[in-house]
């Protein structure tokens, strides 16, 4: 991971392993250029999401299969908990019984599926990453610039793709229960007054609150699990920089320690987070169905 002849510094390392396995339209390594580059994708990202997606579902469907009306075992409980979790929060948010029969196992899906891509947070940092370097180095390939990130939520090309499609599902439920009609009155006519004087300002103010709501829908999950991820890292270092040198007893000591004690908080955040989104997308196709 680091130049030939000498280990990684501390910012080849983490710089490694914040680099993302990123691929051209035409299926080709490339490497991002610029904060913002349409021309690649970040691979790792899109090939995590879509496992951890499959097995949410999977997951779903096995607890929806095995559900029967005796005692439930503690797997059938553990779902139900959570269903009856998702489904009293939808009732209180979302009053339209038609719109609630998709939104509900909407959110439900959200959850456990931001809560397994979450969860790659708490495998060893360098577990997978190895894994795919010595495949890479065993295919006769330069093994220097094989990258895996395998926590997709600390990309925000994924999150802010997930309130992307929150937005867009706001603006179906708006037009689907106000109207195109009616929704475009909205648009101009609130917050400060249906007066054809204040629609100009009404419509930016809209426009202003839907992309607000959107990229801090995004922003707050992706801010959350970098930092998470970074912290990791940091640790990882302590117990990278014991193994190299063979001596410092005490980062061995504190590799464990902390990697414990950041483990067992992270599992709070992780939950909390998926909790957070899960949240945030019933309020806000909440919101498309109200009148302003």
């Amino acid at each position: 991971m680091a130049a030939e002849g000498h280990a990684p510094t501390s910012g080849e390392y983490i710089t490694h392993h914040l680099q993302h396995w990123q691929k051209n339209f035409s299926f080709e390594n490339a490497k991002q250029v610029g904060p913002v580059d349409f021309s690649v994708f970040n691979f790792d990202s899109l090939l995590f999401t879509s496992v951890l997606g499959l097995a949410a579902l999977f997951l779903l469907w096995l607890a929806a299969r095995k559900a029967h009306a005796g005692v439930p075992g503690r797997f059938q409980a553990a779902v139900e908990i959570l269903v009856e979790m998702v489904d009293n929060q939808a009732k209180s948010l979302i009053h339209n019984e038609k719109s609630r029969a998709f939104i509900g196992p909407l959110a439900l899906t959200v959850f456990v599926w931001i809560f397994f891509m979450n969860a790659m947070d708490m495998l060893p940092v360098d577990a997978l990453p190895s894994a795919w370097t010595g495949y890479v180095a065993s295919t006769g390939h330069d093994a220097h610039h094989a990258y895996l990130r395998v926590v997709p939520t600390a990309d925000l090309s994924t999150t802010l793709g997930m309130s992307t499609l929150i937005l867009l599902l706001c603006f179906f439920y708006s037009i689907k229960i106000k109207g195109l009609g009616g929704w475009g009155h909205e648009l101009i006519a609130a917050p400060f007054g249906d007066h054809w004087a204040l629609y100009p300002f009404n419509f930016a103010m809209q426009i202003i609150e839907f992309i607000a709501k959107t990229v801090s829908h995004g922003m707050r999950l992706f801010g959350n699990m970098f930092a998470g991820e970074l912290v990791f890292m940091l640790i990882a270092l302590m117990g990278g920089g014991w193994a190299l040198t063979g001596t410092g007893i005490g980062l061995a000591i504190g590799h464990v320690l902390a990697g414990t004690v950041w483990t067992l908080f992270h599992i709070l955040v992780i939950t909390l987070q998926a909790f957070i989104f899960m949240m945030l997308t019933l309020i806000y196709l909440g919101q498309a169905h109200d009148a302003h």
